[in-house]
């Protein structure tokens, strides 16, 4: 099976091609960017097709990073997706940029955190334990405290693997010898991450991928703010 996984869930804008029945990434690129991800995306995904010699039509399956995330971002990715899945009529899937990011750390045996930038100091987060080959869930995915993750992680009693882009800050306001940090490549969203997490989910059709944001959109905070 051939793979399209795509990540714009944050400051990185990520494309991969992964080949599933020889477990081989064809190709992948990712941009650390300030542009819209709308104008980046697209061109990357063209760009590792035609270098692998495939064609969008050789695509089988088109992942994407679903959230939580850059509400923007989010939205482009999933929206090029579905896109695309209607363009070539192919099954999408939408994964966790959580389980994703965990994934990019995937030959860590044992407890994975990934811990994501949300507002002020709360984080979106969830916990995985990894036997170097998949990924199993330990928690809800949720948006908490800094404190009450370190807290947790403290009480768990196990070394863990920091990753995501919150990662580097909670480290450091937070040191413990029961934490190891996850080299600077494996901190940020990068889609191979989400191809490799697509592996063990169902397909979907392009119209029922959706996003997931796990915290309220500005306009419905505005709303209840307005309705109070």
């Amino acid at each position: 099976m051939l793979l399209l996984g795509i990540d714009t869930s944050g400051k990185t804008a990520s494309a991969a091609l992964f080949d599933s029945d020889n477990e081989v990434f064809l190709a992948s690129s990712s941009l650390y960017t300030s542009k819209t991800h709308s104008q980046v995306i697209m061109p990357i995904v063209k760009d590792i097709v035609a270098q692998t010699g495939k064609t969008m039509a050789d695509i089988d399956v088109i992942a994407v990073a679903d959230g939580p995330g850059s509400y923007t971002g989010l939205r482009i990715g999933v929206a090029a997706v579905k896109a695309m899945g209607f363009a070539l009529d192919r099954k999408c899937c939408g994964v966790s940029t959580l389980e994703a990011l965990a994934y990019n750390n995937i030959a860590w045996k044992g407890t994975i955190c990934t811990v994501m930038k949300a507002r002020a100091e709360l984080v979106y987060t969830c916990t995985y334990k990894s036997d170097g080959y998949g990924l199993e869930q330990l928690c809800d995915e949720r948006i908490i405290s800094c404190d009450q993750l370190a807290e947790e992680l403290a009480f768990g009693g196990t070394e863990v693997l920091l990753c995501g882009d919150g990662a580097a800050d909670f480290f450091m306001t937070y040191r413990s010898p029961m934490f190891t940090i996850a080299p600077p490549q494996g901190r940020i969203q990068n889609a191979c991450g989400v191809c490799l997490a697509a592996l063990s989910k169902e397909p979907v059709t392009a119209d029922e991928l959706e996003v997931s944001y796990l915290q309220k959109v500005k306009a419905e905070k505005d709303l209840e703010d307005k309705n109070k």
